[in-house]
């Protein structure tokens, strides 16, 4: 069993319809409950070997938490979102009765929310550090959904930070929750700043409902949770591998030709590697631990500690500086909390660039840092995101802000808009600025993409050093580049933004260079399809990702599912185009239909597409021949 424990002002829910045939026989009435601990609930096929044991340990556990949070109430809440493996339904819903009873025998006051129904559903999480725990049940007890916690992880649950909002001249505006409002500056014109301070300052990450890109992907059949592995690990279908397969080259070449020299490094280290251990605790995440045939070593959250060790063995010279090393991490891990996994924005095994930057002094690191950030914007502009898609937070030490505050200006400056500013009394980690690129969805989650860091630490840490002018030794300033953060998170935030947009009455598309399928050719009928299959080898031959839906479907069928694929150009071929071999081209994105010469729009795709990254068509060219993914 799964569970995930979360002390709240209040939880109040209300059954929508039935999800399952077994779903309880409920009425369909808003229920609030205030001053709870709401245990959301998963049941899973192991707990059914014994669930009278599993419920034990359950009421256990949340009664242990219940005496140090000092709730009222309790809220059995069934999630099945918790795992992929579920028990079957009669079977959860014995063992959640049998969990609501243990709670009653023990005089707590237990409410559950029904079973098997869709239902809406708004909390108040408190916020304390108790305030969200997941646990594992099985038959022998309870422990902790979580790899190893590091220092810096846990200095950061107690951090005290000093909120503002800077505005584009420089000046400090300080603010404070006060309620669920953000109060100390006019965020009239700036909505989405002010729901990402409330989203940081709250510092609530579990999601209270499924992100539109989730249904979204899966309907796609671009990627979906993988079953079979861990929770956070996702499986790609052909059209997602493609995606993610050109923001990775896109990336990747972008680096590159701003003069990053790539690297590949292991996924694996020691664990009792002395620097790498002490980085491990400076580094704000949850670790996986494995028992190899020859030592205890840990799964990398980060392409640090392999770009680390390379420099440490290099000989550098202040010539080479500032040095930059690429790596696109294939995977990173971080045991993410259970309540937090949500489809391609917050997972466990994620895809990240790593750029770090090797400085001479503060000096030229604060210099690189601006070159990296305008580097980075380029890149975003490429997945179509941008300075208005982005809301930008500014985290930094006191002290570091009060010798560096023009500099600080300036990349307010150039961000152009009003920015969060989160600052620290003392460092607690291994940088002392680090900003962010950050996305806030539909949900008013956000999520941070580009970042870059300065670090002060793991130059001596790790052993590099640099000959300076003088032939003396000297210790590099770092900086930690993601220039476009996780590979997957582009992928959400492009598909949330699609999403936001379709409910503003848009047709919506991937970026041209990024549709699986940019021309979708519809024949009319069978007689037709010699013909497209001419005019798809033709673009072919000029990178141009071309199908054809040769099914016996009509030619109003064919558009429909094409417009539902986010296919950028519809084409219908029949007599008039062969015969005059012109196309009738149906633009999704305005909706509007030319006639067109195929050379004119081969021109026009590649006008469009010719610095971008190129990939064939991921699936058949006829549409008959595909199969389904179900993801």
């Amino acid at each position: 069993m799964k569970i995930l424990l979360l002390h709240s002002d209040f939880i109040e829910w209300e059954p929508k319809e039935r999800a399952i045939k077994q779903a309880e026989e409920v009425d369909k009435v808003s229920i609030k409950v205030k001053d709870v601990l709401v245990v959301f609930t998963a049941v899973e096929r192991e707990d059914e070997k014994n669930t009278e044991a599993v419920s034990a340990n359950a009421v256990a556990e949340i009664e242990k938490v219940l005496k140090q949070v000092k709730a009222k109430n309790v809220v059995v809440y069934p999630y099945a979102h918790l795992s992929s493996d579920l028990s079957s339904p009669s079977m959860a819903l014995k063992t959640l009765k049998q969990m609501e009873g243990l709670l009653k025998e023990k005089n707590i006051s237990v409410k559950s929310a029904p079973f098997g129904w869709y239902k809406s559903f708004d909390i108040k999480v408190k916020g304390h550090p108790l305030s969200e725990l997941s646990k594992q049940i099985t038959v022998q007890g309870a422990g902790e959904v979580r790899g190893d916690v590091s220092e810096a992880l846990k200095a950061e649950e107690t951090l005290k930070s000093h909120w503002y909002i800077m505005d584009p001249t420089g000046k400090l505006h300080k603010i404070e929750m006060v309620g669920d409002k953000v109060k100390g500056y006019d965020f009239a014109k700036h909505k989405n700043l002010e729901k990402f301070a409330a989203y940081e300052m709250k510092k609530v990450r579990v999601a209270k409902e499924e992100p539109p890109h989730i249904p979204l992907m899966k309907k796609m059949q671009l990627v979906g949770y993988e079953p079979g592995s861990d929770p956070g690990n996702l499986r790609y279908a052909p059209k997602g591998k493609l995606i993610k397969s050109l923001i990775e080259d896109f990336t990747t070449r972008s680096m590159v030709e701003a003069g990053a020299m790539q690297i590949e490094t292991p996924i694996m280290y020691d664990y009792e590697h002395p620097s790498l251990k002490k980085y491990m605790h400076r580094f704000p995440a949850r670790q996986y631990r494995i028992q190899t045939p020859n030592k205890e070593v840990f799964l990398r959250f980060a392409a640090c500690f392999g770009a680390f060790l390379i420099m440490h063995d290099a000989n550098v010279s202040y010539k080479n500086l500032p040095l930059w090393l690429y790596e696109m991490a294939r995977y990173s891990f971080r045991v993410e909390q259970r309540g937090e996994l949500s489809g391609l924005r917050r997972l466990r095994a994620f895809t990240m660039p790593d750029c770090h930057s090797f400085c001479a002094d503060m000096d030229q690191a604060k210099n690189d840092l601006l070159k990296r950030l305008d580097l980075s914007l380029k890149l975003q502009k490429g997945f179509d995101l941008g300075k208005n898609d982005f809301e930008f937070a500014l985290r930094m030490v006191k002290d570091f802000y009060e010798d560096n505050k023009t500099y600080a200006k300036k990349i307010a400056k150039k961000w152009g808009k009003p920015i969060l500013v989160e600052m620290w009394d003392k460092r607690f980690f291994y940088f002392i600025l680090k900003y962010e690129f950050n996305f806030v969805d539909s949900l008013d989650k956000a999520s941070a993409l580009t970042t870059d860091q300065i670090d002060v630490e793991n130059a001596e840490r790790y052993g590099i050093a640099f000959t300076d002018k003088d032939n003396k030794k000297k210790h590099p300033v770092i900086l930690h580049l993601s220039p476009s953060g996780g590979i997957e998170r582009v992928m959400y935030a492009i598909l949330e933004k699609m999403h936001m947009e379709k409910q503003k009455g848009k047709n919506v598309t991937f970026p041209l260079w990024l549709s699986p399928t940019q021309i979708r050719l519809c024949p009319v009928n069978d007689s037709f399809n010699s013909y497209c299959k001419k005019i798809a080898e033709e673009m072919k031959k000029e990178n141009i990702r071309v199908d054809i839906d040769d099914r016996v479907e009509s030619v109003g069928k064919k558009i429909r599912d094409a417009e539902a694929e986010w296919v950028p150009f519809i084409i219908v071929i029949g007599s008039k185009e062969k015969k005059t071999g012109s196309l009738s081209v149906r633009k999704r994105k305005t909706g509007k239909v030319k006639s067109v010469k195929s050379s004119s729009l081969i021109r026009d795709i590649k006008k469009e597409t010719d610095s971008f990254p190129y990939r064939p068509l991921p699936l058949p060219v006829l549409l008959s021949r595909r199969p389904v993914f179900n993801i």
